[in-house]
């Protein structure tokens, strides 16, 4: 916020300044909960298990806490070794070291699957947003193709902030969703559906080609982006 009590120049070198730890393989950024109100999230894809588990330890040292997403059970295992209150969602391939003060989750994040098969993308978009403070109500296998099972929740959908909606194959239900609420639906396409869905480009394109209003897309199987996404749209709301 500004006060009017520092210069330009004395504020870029400060920013200049910041703080971050060198890994040798990693430059860890300390700064990010000052800049971003949350530490920097760790994904773990493409990554080895140790340097997983150096990172984490060198984030949770300074925060209190870590999210690492697309995460594997070896990087579980060598993160549990540094870190013993290390937890995993196996569905959401997340590791998540929690050592904050004991916090109120506030209401208002709804995340919807429109299938079983979407459920890993979805569960990381949950543990993400919760990471975020928000307690998170989950909707599981209420697609298009069975509308009235979603009708059947009309109400809890409508009582949500801000809703997270996962689908796959054509893509159809954040629409539907967004013309049902006027909450805020974050859509997420997910790469599940047969030949001519091309790994999640079909369901990518018929969001952003939506006629619902009040829907914002990320990528394809981005469930941490539309969890953070979702958490900070509640945390703003509350």
């Amino acid at each position: 916020m500004q006060q009017g009590d520092l210069s330009v120049h004395s504020a870029l070198e400060e920013l200049r300044d910041l703080p971050y730890q060198d890994l040798g393989f990693a430059q860890v950024d300390h700064h990010r909960p000052l800049r971003a109100g949350f530490p920097e999230v760790v994904f773990g894809q493409g990554k080895t298990p140790r340097q997983i588990a150096a990172i984490a330890e060198a984030v949770t040292s300074q925060s209190g806490c870590v999210l690492v997403t697309r995460a594997t059970p070896a990087a579980y295992r060598d993160v549990k070794r540094r870190l013993s209150d290390a937890r995993y969602d196996r569905t959401a391939r997340a590791i998540t070291v929690d050592r904050r003060p004991e916090r109120t989750l506030k209401p208002g994040v709804m995340v919807v699957a429109a299938g079983t098969s979407d459920l890993p993308v979805a569960a990381e978009a949950a543990v993400t947003a919760e990471m975020l403070d928000s307690q998170v109500e989950r909707l599981t296998d209420v697609g298009v193709a069975g509308v009235h099972r979603l009708l059947d929740r009309l109400p809890a959908l409508r009582q949500a902030r801000v809703l997270v909606v996962v689908a796959g194959m054509e893509g159809a239900l954040p629409s539907l969703v967004a013309g049902l609420v006027e909450a805020p639906v974050i859509a997420v396409p997910t790469s599940v559906g047969y030949g001519a869905h091309f790994q999640g480009l079909t369901p990518l394109l018929a969001m952003l080609n939506s006629c619902a209003p009040g829907m914002a897309v990320v990528n394809v199987d981005n469930g941490f982006g539309a969890g953070y996404l979702a958490g900070i749209i509640n945390r703003m709301a509350a």
